[in-house]
């Protein structure tokens, strides 16, 4: 039962990966269109200038969550990688539930009321021809957190395997 729930957290973490990933290329089509536009037509687009903020937001609050399940996260390993495995699994056990979910619940619970509020204001940007429903990328903030506590609790599940002495790797697990 253990490794049905941690093989689909695994498969829908991966497949919020591949959107995120697939997201760099609409960034970059939106980048492309910005730089042709302006320098060979002379032409700005404020709200398409807005759209690369909110694309690179949601890549980077998407790609927190992402990270944490492939272990690439920055941390300070001056400690860490001097532990053994079962160590470090106690120390993403209790840095996961200490730090991690904490600060991931207040984030999703002031999000929802700024992104509430938002919407109910109906905010736009304050730029002329700037995007509407900014209630859209704030409400990205507690979403993307809400991911990033679905990823604590895969890696807190992955960590129990190696303090049970079954480590396992999903590196090659199906998307489907």
């Amino acid at each position: 039962m253990l490794n049905l729930i941690k093989n689909n957290l695994s498969r829908f973490i991966d497949f919020v990966g591949l959107m995120v990933a697939l997201s760099i290329l609409l960034l970059l089509a939106t980048i492309f269109y910005n730089v042709v536009m302006r320098y060979l037509f002379n032409d700005v687009s404020i709200g398409m200038q807005e759209l690369e903020w909110h694309l690179f937001s949601c890549l980077f609050l998407f790609g927190i969550g992402y990270s944490l399940k492939e272990n690439a996260h920055v941390r300070v390993d001056v400690f860490y990688e001097r532990f053994g495995e079962k160590a470090q699994a106690i120390v993403n056990i209790v840095g996961t539930l200490l730090f991690l979910t904490p600060f991931s619940a207040l984030v999703i619970y002031y999000g929802i009321d700024y992104s509430r509020e938002a919407y109910e204001l109906n905010e736009m940007s304050g730029d002329p021809g700037g995007l509407p429903y900014r209630w859209i990328i704030k409400g990205v903030i507690p979403l993307s957190f809400s991911f990033t506590i679905i990823c604590g609790v895969y890696v807190i599940l992955e960590q129990i395997d190696t303090l049970l002495g079954h480590p396992t790797s999903h590196e090659n697990l199906p998307l489907a």
